[in-house]
């Protein structure tokens, strides 16, 4: 008789909570813009939770002097992050802006039913729909837009997460931070200026022109790189939205304590790189022991160096020389993209971009812009000084090859050059790699500041005058036209 009892006493509790779950007042969900992270729930049962999300069709900077038409879960890249309890029922309103071009919804990953939501939310400009769903698995999830075609949408920025908090919620950490991989398809080259448009035919190619943490090259770089104390446990919720491409997730100089592969309930630890599928996560957790810069990168490296894949975490404390003691990463490292104390963020390629566009590009400016981009792009061989490396590479600085003649200069830069040179009377066998990869103007910028520094005296180069030389000269199979 007891037993049956206790049976009735726990179904009529079962009932209750039910009953007091359905009639609690909602709870209005707190989203935040990237790298910021709502506060854990901190609650002991699940509840009706309402999320309010507004899709905006925006042109914001992809990179500097670059301007890309996002569309966007919430006005930014990735869309809002989204909080929410195992076990809480899910009201869900999407509007779409009435300045939106496109109809749109939303394909939540941690929706158990058709379609993820995106049967239920497809909404025109200026229109609101609504739907409910109950979150069943705890774990961290991707959201994108799923209207055909469902690429181009994701492509142009349409991503976020949702984390599903166990009941338990997570384990106490100093800082969390909301990081998110993307890969963008631009008709111009990486870094031309403008507003550049979608390439629908390099996204079908999966040749991304941009991999971006944030939406943005330089999103968690500078004065917005991720702050930390020495001594503190960090949490990264790190996602990737893709379209196409798997991320190799690492953070240089750190060791992850656990990682959450894909975002769910299990870790591995002691892990040094963490694979991220498109439309997949991963939670990494880890302790910061000496202070510092340290990269957060896609480790497929030519993403991070080449096309924008790179974040900072700054960590600020004492010393500890018996774990580590190395010197910080400099600017020859990083080039044009290193943090540093400057006061300011350095505009001269976007000037000198601007006054190209206007007519009016002046040497003074030119130089500023090729002396940036030289030490992102060419400093590691030729060195800071233009010195080059003894029997390796040759000097710039008073190089009577470079200074003969300044269209060959150029082809040179386009196109490569392997085999045997004479500088300054000796002898160099190397290997330089063309570097048609660059934009027009940016080879003329750094071929100007080149031929007018390290003791170098002579006339500007033009991109009319590299756009000549591009269109009548021939490159090595595989390398950029």
């Amino acid at each position: 008789m007891n037993q049956f009892k206790a049976v009735a006493v726990a179904v009529a509790v079962g009932l209750w909570a039910s009953t007091v779950h359905a009639q609690a007042k909602p709870i209005q969900a707190v989203l935040t813009d990237a790298p910021a992270v709502p506060p854990p729930t901190g609650r002991k049962a699940p509840a009706k939770v309402v999320v309010e999300l507004v899709v905006k069709e925006v042109t914001l900077p992809i990179s500097e002097g670059v301007n890309y038409t996002f569309w966007t879960f919430g006005g930014k890249v990735p869309g809002k992050f989204i909080r929410i309890r195992q076990g809480d029922t899910v009201e869900f309103h999407l509007a779409n802006d009435p300045g939106s071009k496109m109809p749109h919804n939303i394909d939540l990953h941690a929706v158990t039913g058709p379609g993820g939501g995106a049967a239920s939310s497809f909404t025109a400009p200026g229109q609101r729909s609504q739907f409910s769903f109950k979150a069943l698995n705890a774990g961290l999830y991707v959201y994108h837009c799923a209207t055909a075609p469902v690429g181009m949408h994701v492509a142009n920025g349409m991503y976020g997460m949702i984390l599903v908090e166990p009941p338990e919620g997570l384990s106490k950490v100093d800082r969390e931070y909301y990081v998110m991989q993307g890969d963008f398809y631009t008709v111009g080259k990486y870094r031309e200026k403008g507003l550049q448009p979608f390439d629908m035919q390099k996204a079908i190619d999966e040749n991304a022109t941009y991999v971006l943490f944030n939406g943005s090259e330089g999103a968690l770089l500078g004065d917005n790189a991720l702050p930390a104390k020495v001594g503190e446990k960090v949490r990264l919720f790190v996602g990737n939205g893709g379209p196409n491409l798997v991320s190799s997730f690492h953070v240089i100089g750190e060791i992850f304590d656990r990682v959450y592969t894909e975002g769910g309930s299990k870790f591995q630890e002691n892990v040094q790189t963490t694979l991220i599928p498109a439309g997949g996560t991963a939670i990494v957790e880890y302790k910061v022991e000496i202070p510092g810069s340290y990269p957060l990168v896609d480790h497929s490296i030519f993403r991070a160096f080449n096309k924008g894949a790179l974040a900072m975490m700054t960590v600020a404390g004492p010393d500890n020389k018996a774990i580590y003691s190395g010197k910080e990463l400099d600017e020859v490292y990083m080039g044009d993209r290193a943090p540093g104390p400057s006061p300011a963020p350095d505009r001269s390629v976007a000037r000198a971009a601007a006054e190209l566009a206007g007519g009016k590009l002046t040497l003074e400016t030119q130089i500023a812009a090729g002396k940036t981009l030289f030490n992102g792009t060419c400093s590691v061989c030729h060195q800071p000084t233009g010195l080059g490396i003894p029997m390796v590479f040759p000097p710039l600085a008073k190089s009577d090859f470079l200074m003969a003649d300044k269209l060959r200069s150029v082809a040179i830069a386009l196109n490569g050059l392997q085999g045997e040179v004479v500088v300054n009377g000796v002898k160099y066998n190397s290997v330089m790699p063309p570097m048609s990869n660059l934009t027009d103007d940016a080879i003329a910028n750094i071929l100007t500041y080149v031929r007018n520094s390290f003791g170098n005296v002579g006339e500007a180069v033009t991109a009319v005058e590299v756009s000549k030389v591009r269109a009548t000269s021939a490159r090595p199979a595989g390398a950029a036209h």
